[in-house]
């Protein structure tokens, strides 16, 4: 299966978070626009680097421009991680990692919380930010988990229906609202939850650091 890092240009990830996703097979670096700045930093050198190019240093273009493929797309209807996105979808990408997706600008977190959802039918993506994972599910879920692990979800609206077992706080066809109702801090009892989502996604948010030391990513 082929899986991609995207990388944007928010607060940078560890280069301990870059080396462990390569270990697991996350091959390919797609830096969107300012993000390729973060990888010279981090000592990372991308395979693409995508984006109108409004952000990113020149002098990283050139430091880059016989390491990787660069790629302008000037086009403004979409955002440079969807770009790098659809670029991944198209080179038959089926798991990509958001990193560098949350930061100081509140209105580009929340746009690429929301891209998870947008690509949800076409890429499965996921956001890993400092201590936390995000991942979004639909259907009917299998998760495999350790005791005592705490586990957030998060819906959108009332028509998405959550029933869960294995969870402290038990949800039964319920809904979660953005802004009304969440899921915070729930609590798994053994080591599988088990969802089932109808009428739409949710958002999963665990401890990243949980995860791989227990081998579950």
């Amino acid at each position: 299966m082929k899986k991609c890092i995207v990388l944007a240009n928010g607060k940078p990830p560890s280069k301990n978070v870059i080396r462990f996703l390569q270990s697991t097979g996350y091959n390919t670096i797609i830096c969107a626009d300012g993000g390729a700045d973060t990888a010279r930093k981090l000592g990372a050198t991308p395979d693409y680097i995508i984006g109108d190019f409004d952000s990113v240093k020149e002098e990283t273009l050139q430091f880059f421009r016989n390491k990787c493929e660069i790629i302008k797309i000037k086009r403004q209807n979409d955002t440079d991680v969807e770009k790098c996105l659809k670029f991944a979808f198209k080179k038959k990408f089926k798991e990509a990692v958001l990193l560098g997706a949350i930061g100081d600008r509140l209105d580009h977190s929340f746009c690429n919380m929301g891209i998870v959802i947008k690509f949800f039918d076409k890429i499965k993506v996921r956001i890993i930010s400092d201590k936390s994972i995000l991942t979004p599910y639909t259907g009917e879920v299998t998760i495999s988990t350790v005791r005592d692990e705490t586990i957030s979800l998060y819906g959108f609206d009332e028509k998405t229906k959550i029933s869960s077992s294995g969870l402290k706080y038990p949800l039964k066809q319920k809904s979660l609202p953005f802004g009304h109702k969440e899921s915070t801090s729930n609590v798994a009892m053994s080591d599988r939850v088990e969802l089932k989502i109808a009428g739409g996604i949710i958002f999963v948010i665990r401890d990243f650091n949980t995860l791989k030391k227990n081998d579950l990513i």
